[in-house]
This record gives C-alpha cells, structure tokens and sequence, in this order.
C-alpha cells in the first residue's frame, strides 16, 4: 500500500503529496455500506483489505435511487458486499422466526439491486458474511433465519468472544474449486460471528468450503461466472496480517483487474456477434429495446455485454420445394426483414441498421447498436438468381446457403444427399453472391458442399456459426482439413456457442467454447477464427457462463485469463477521413480477444481482425 506519513504542517503535507508518483491504473472496487443509525459507514478493514491488494476502495453509500445505482455500477471493476444485521426473510419468501434480528429494509433492498446490476454485467462479486447470505439469496438460494434453533445438527459456537482478529474454528476446503486453488490448502483457521448461514445453495453455484458442522462457509459461481463469497470476516484477520487471508482480496482484486481490461478491449473495438437467431422472438407486441428473461439478444442485454452488433438473420425452415412454397420462403425473409426495421424504428434512439462500414462507425460513435442482416437457408432464393440482386438492395451481408435439409442449392450436413454437393444451380448461386459481394456461409452444408464452394468461389468464405468437429465430433462442425482450406482462401470461422457443438459430455461451459476458439487458432492463426453465437436458434440450450449477450464479455475475460492477449497485442493507428479523435475510433487496441471484431477501417470497407475477418464494400466481398 502506497501510505504517506501525514505531518502537522499543511505546506509539507503538500510536498509529500507532490513528490509522489501516480500508480498504475488500478481496479475500482466498490464496497456496499452498512447503515447503522441514519449513517452509512464500512468497517475500515474492509479499506485497508482492498488497498493492500492493489486497487481503489470506493464506498457505496445506501440509497435505492435505481438510476444512480446503475450509473455507479457501470464504473466499477468489482463489487465486495459486507457484513452487517439480519437479512429480512420476506425476500426468501419466508416469514420471520423469532430469533430473527433487526432488519434494515433499505440496506436489503440496495444490497440486493448491487447485485442484480452487477450480476447483469459480468462485473465480479465478492461477497463477506451477511454478503455472502445476499448471493446466495439473491441467485435463488435459502437461508437458515437461525442457524441454532434450525440446523438439525449439534453446531459449533458461530459467535466467537474473542477478538475478531483471530481465528475460532476451522473450515474444510474442498479440492478442485478456485477457493482451494487460490489458498493452496485443506483446512482454514477462520473467525466466526454469525447466526444466519446458507441452507440451500443457489442453482450455478457449488460449496467451496464447510465448518466441521456443515455450514456452508464459502461457495462459487460456475465457470465464467466471476461470483464468490465467504462466511467468516477475512477483511478482520487480513489486517493483522494474515497472509492466507489477504490471498482472497488479491484474487478477487485480480479478477477486477481482468474485467477492467476486457472492458477497455471492448470500449477501443468493434464487438459483433455474426449470427443470431433472434428475429424469430419478434412476435407482436415485442420490443427490442426492453429486456426479457427468455431471449437472449437484447439491447439491454447488448449494453450490458458491452457488445457493439449482430448479424440477425432471416431464418428459415427447410420445406417443400414447389414453385408456390418458394415464393413464400422469399417472401417471409422479406417480411423478417421488414420486422427488423420495424423494431429499429421502435428504438432508434438506441439502434440502427448497418448496411456499410460507415453506417457501424457512426452508430458506434453515437452509442449506438448496430444490426447487420443475414438470411440462413438459401432457400430464401428460390430458383430466382434475381432474388439474390433483391436481397443485395436491401442490405444482405451474408448468405447461409442451406440449413437442415438439401435444397435446391446444395447438400446439407443433415439428411441424404441429393446433389453431390452444390447443384448446378448452386454453382450459379455462389457464382453471382461472388458477382454481387455477398458473402457465402457454409455453416450447415454438407462437406462436398464446402470443398465445392472452396473450389468455385472467387470470394472468401464464411462458416457463421460452426465450431471444431475435432473437439466435438458433430456433422455441423468442421474438420481440421476444412478449417485449413477455408483459412487458406482467406476465411473466417466463428466458433458457435450451441452446446451440442461444443461437447458431448453433458452442460458444456465457455470453457469447452475457449477450447474451440484456441484450438483453431493454433490451427490456422488468430485471424481465421471468430464467434457466431447462435443466440435464440434454441430455447433450451444455455451455455454455462455464456448464456446471453450480456455474457459475451466472459469470453475476453477467459481468454485473457489464458494469456492469449500477452502473445498478441499490437496497437493500430488508424487514418481515416471523419474520424478526428479517440472518442471517434481514431486509435484501436488490437488484440485477440476472439469475441470482439478489431477492426482495420479504410474507406468504404471494413476488415474483422481477430474474430470475423471480411471486407464490405459496396461492391464487392473479400478478405
């Protein structure tokens, strides 16, 4: 901790405040207050903890002035939430026991929105005591009101007398969990000064350590999901000092310190998502702009995962073939598309839509969403090559050429051959979206679909939405051979973030997506690999630590956890007529962070570096 000896005198106070040099920028943690007789204050162990650790305590007065709330959380690294009285058990939907406490509603109801906010953008959380009572609520989990008169078992005294300095029982530590990693031991010496404990531990969380009597006395979010806590005061003993205890503080101030990071990749690039399925939400009455539980892409959701776009798409299911089924595949895309800009339009104070690269940088500049648009499954086409000069008018960055099933177009990687890869008039299909400077997607085609198109088209080419078939074997996935041949032609593909794509073992997590994404980067370099999230193409399928689009900052995260960023980091300085200054997207950090499109600007083209590498002009498709 950087102290200054404070002397009487002002003017030496000055020189000595004068003479030192500014730190390096640190982490800012926000420390809940407690509320004790009109007064918001904290324990100053809790000060002393976070700056012994490396980073800036700011303390977070009680208030429920939601607006403001939301504003401060936006600024912080990290959140530790504190100790203090009894938690109202109304919020568990329970009424109160006698040996209930006295109860603060205000601090209850602000400990409680901290969390929602914090949770909401990935921000980590470090809960101590009664905090570690609020996560576990606040997640959906159950707390023993009083542990004396409800827990089954003969319990240890969990209200020492003795200095709260010091240590009154011991903790078990359970192996191959980030607690028993970050202290490197079995057992723990801690204090203890509650009546209130877990009961039921929150669904996406697991026990790290347990009191010989079975109280849960630390727990963990999964992984990608940057939430733990403790039972017992470490902040008290840390400042004796205890070293095992001041491992905790430096681990959660690392952790701050990696979000930090991952947001300013974020703030200094393009973040986009290059397939998502969530047009097919738009029913009547939905709006965009307004956050709902079962969608996953949102502009809260957006703003939340500091994510810049999407390519939305006009999905649509393979059916019959028929002149008269055609025509009404054609005219659903459009009238998705019109959907789309209807939604827009309900929000443009928040979103636009992208046709060029101009369009991306001023909405980006504005604080803006940006929406490309995409059809997946050519059937969209029809048998009509004009069709494809319509969809170009209309804005139509990408093309996926089928879906589950073969159309007129090609082989799929579902069902049976009937073309032996692309059909003759698939071939003229990939011939003129080269001629028009749509890109051409092979996720969900057939493998002599892929090495057709490989072979015939003049363009790079794309799989939107596709992951390694060599990490899981799936047909939707890619083998290493076609990986390499569509990095050779100067393509791009984006790991999807389906769970059966990424794993065959059950409730895969962004770690197996990491797993994709390095594994193709080892393969073919960082400039061949991106995410196509998948978002919204299945209800049911939610991926641990990457469910939604406000947990797309996780993968930066994880990926800067595994050092990737350290083997690449260059920093490009972009010249480009309109923009005079940072704020504008002046100057860009490069780095691999594989779910952020860095972006090299020229004019009227836009390249994906690191993630979906491709050109957009007005005219033409290219790497």
């Amino acid at each position: 901790m950087n102290n200054i000896v404070y002397p009487a005198k002002l003017d030496t106070l000055y020189r000595a405040i004068d003479h030192r040099q500014s730190q390096h920028d640190l982490p800012l943690i926000g420390i809940s207050a407690n509320f004790e007789n009109g007064n918001s204050c904290i324990e100053h162990s809790y000060v002393i903890s976070i700056l012994q650790a490396d980073a800036i305590p700011v303390l977070l007065p009680v208030h429920n002035d939601i607006e403001t709330l939301r504003k401060t959380i936006e600024t912080l690294d990290g959140l530790m939430l504190t100790g203090g009285g009894d938690i109202n058990p109304l919020y568990g939907n329970e009424e109160p026991l006698p040996p209930l406490g006295s109860i603060d509603a205000a601090r209850d109801q602000f400990d409680f929105t901290l969390v929602k906010l914090a949770a909401d953008r990935q921000i980590p959380i470090f809960g101590i005591c009664r905090g570690h009572q609020i996560i576990n609520m606040a997640f959906g989990g159950t707390n023993y009101q009083d542990i004396y008169s409800q827990h089954e078992q003969q319990l240890l005294k969990h209200s020492q007398s003795i200095s709260r300095e010091f240590g009154s029982h011991t903790v078990n530590v359970v192996k191959n969990t980030v607690l028993h990693s970050v202290l490197g031991t079995d057992s723990l010496i801690v204090n203890s000064y509650h009546h209130q404990a877990v009961k039921d531990v929150a669904p996406g969380f697991r026990v790290s350590a347990t009191s010989p009597d079975g109280i849960v006395e630390a727990m963990e979010g999964m992984p990608g999901h940057r939430v733990f806590s403790v039972q017992w005061h470490p902040e008290k003993m840390a400042v004796r000092p205890d070293e095992q205890m001041m491992k905790l503080f430096h681990y959660f101030v690392d952790e701050a310190a990696l979000f930090k990071k991952a947001k300013e990749i974020h703030r200094n690039s393009l973040i986009v998502d290059s397939h998502c399925d969530t047009p097919m939400k738009f029913t009547e009455g939905f709006n965009f702009g307004e956050r709902h539980e079962d969608v996953k892409v949102d502009l809260p959701k957006m703003q939340e995962g500091r994510e810049d776009a999407v390519f939305m798409v006009a999905y649509l299911h393979q059916d019959a073939r028929d002149d008269e089924s055609l025509q009404a595949a054609t005219q659903k895309a459009v009238d998705i598309f019109y959907q789309i800009s209807e939604q827009v339009k309900l929000n443009e104070s928040q979103v636009g839509i992208a046709y060029n690269v101009d369009d991306l940088i001023y909405l980006k500049n504005a604080g803006k969403k940006a929406i490309f648009l995409a059809i997946e499954n050519g059937y969209a086409i029809g048998k009509d090559l004009n069709n494809l000069s319509m969809f170009k008018d209309m804005g139509i960055t990408y093309i996926t050429l089928c879906h589950n099933g073969s159309n007129d177009i090609c082989d799929s990687a579902k069902g049976e051959p009937e073309h032996d890869g692309l059909s003759p008039f698939g071939r003229e299909v990939v011939k003129e979206m080269n001629r028009l400077g749509i890109i051409i997607d092979i996720s969900h085609t057939s493998a002599k679909t892929v090495q057709d198109v490989l072979e015939l088209s003049t363009a790079p080419i794309i799989a939107s939405h596709s992951s390694a078939r060599a990490l899981c074997d799936h047909p939707r996935n890619l083998t290493d051979d076609q990986i390499r041949a569509i990095a050779a032609k100067g393509g791009v593909v984006q790991v999807c973030l389906y769970n059966w794509f990424l794993s065959k073992q059950p409730n895969p997590t962004i770690l197996d997506a990491v797993a994709h994404i390095n594994h193709i980067v080892r393969l073919v370099g960082i400039d061949h690999v991106g995410i196509g999230t998948d978002f919204d193409g299945d209800d049911t399928e939610k991926l641990t630590g990457c469910r939604a689009a406000n947990e797309v900052i996780n993968l930066t995260v994880e990926l800067l956890q595994q050092a990737i960023f350290s083997l690449f980091c260059p920093v490009i300085r972009l010249h480009r007529r309109g923009c005079r200054s940072q704020n504008e997207l002046r100057t860009f950090h490069f780095g691999p962070s594989l779910c952020c499109f860095s972006c090299m600007i020229t004019r009227d083209r836009l390249t994906f570096v690191g993630l979906f590498v491709f050109l957009i002009d007005n005219n033409n498709a290219k790497i």
